[in-house]
């Protein structure tokens, strides 16, 4: 805390704590989410590939999520626990985590989801293998309180055109190569990208050089839930028309799929049941 009693950009309490053969740094910002990152934690812990660092920020969480993570730390050498002091957002809080990462790659996650022991494995054993892409990532499955409700398709390495139709990766399960994220400039940060910087942040990739693959494997599960259209306010759904626009003028995608940016006005307009339906049947 700072002399006038406001935090600045870094917490009081910092864990530097690493393991020195770590090759992954995983990037989790933490808000709110006490009820759930014990699991989310303990998912990491049981990964078969041991050589890695969590980076956790606290993004101005209101409940006991920052006392859980110290928790952690205080346990474990290879945390490092960090905090915004006041919400910022997630692009924020994930450049925030980037400052620290020093390794050859950064994994993803998130304070309410779950990786599959051999995520880390699978990730690392493919980026180790394909030097040629910068980007591995793989489809969800999405569950709540009741069990899992959904199963994401993604798989292969997306196209051109995959970027302006929707995200090319699902961002939680990302692993990434540093060196791509310290060569754009991380996550952009402006209110025009939340709830869509990992959009963003692909693109960015993309028009630097920068390729990606899908491992058509489920190795994550996201905590989500079943009428989740239900929080996509229009202000979300104006930030994914205007990367959307992003991806069509600076990938130079022809103008004919121009058409892609009204998809995220239809889903908005769409009735609820309508909605889930048509995301149903396009998710298996």
């Amino acid at each position: 805390m700072d002399s006038d009693g406001t935090f600045g950009i870094y917490c009081s309490y910092v864990d530097v704590r690493k393991i020195d053969m770590a090759r992954i740094s995983v990037l989790m910002g933490i808000f709110n989410c006490a009820s759930t990152l014990t699991e989310a934690l303990d998912s990491l812990y049981a990964q078969t590939y041991k050589d890695f660092k969590i980076i956790l920020c606290d993004d101005g969480s209101q409940d006991n999520t920052y006392e859980i993570a110290k928790e952690y730390a205080d346990k474990y050498n290879n945390i490092m626990l960090i905090s915004n002091g006041e919400n910022k957002g997630l692009n924020y809080t994930l450049n925030h985590c980037l400052e620290y990462a020093d390794t050859e790659y950064c994994a993803r996650m998130d304070g309410d989801d779950i990786s599959f022991p051999t995520r880390f494995e699978k990730e690392i054993n493919f980026l180790d293998s394909h030097p040629e892409y910068a980007i591995v990532s793989c489809p969800m499955i999405y569950f709540d309180e009741d069990g899992d409700f959904r199963v994401g398709t993604e798989h292969g390495e997306p196209g051109l055109i995959s970027y302006i139709k929707e995200t090319p990766f699902c961002h939680a399960p990302c692993m990434v190569r540093t060196e791509a994220y310290k060569k754009v400039g991380g996550y952009s940060v402006s209110p025009k990208l939340l709830r869509v910087e990992d959009y963003h942040m692909w693109i960015k990739m993309y028009q630097a050089g920068y390729r990606g693959y899908n491992i058509p494997e489920c190795l994550y599960k996201m905590r989500d839930n079943r009428n989740a259209v239900k929080r996509r306010t229009w202000q979300a759904r104006k930030n994914e028309i205007y990367v959307k626009y992003v991806a069509l003028k600076s990938l130079r995608i022809p103008w004919r799929y121009g058409i892609y940016i009204l998809k995220p006005l239809v889903a908005y307009l769409m009735p609820l049941w309508l909605y889930n339906k048509v995301h149903k049947n396009f998710s298996h």
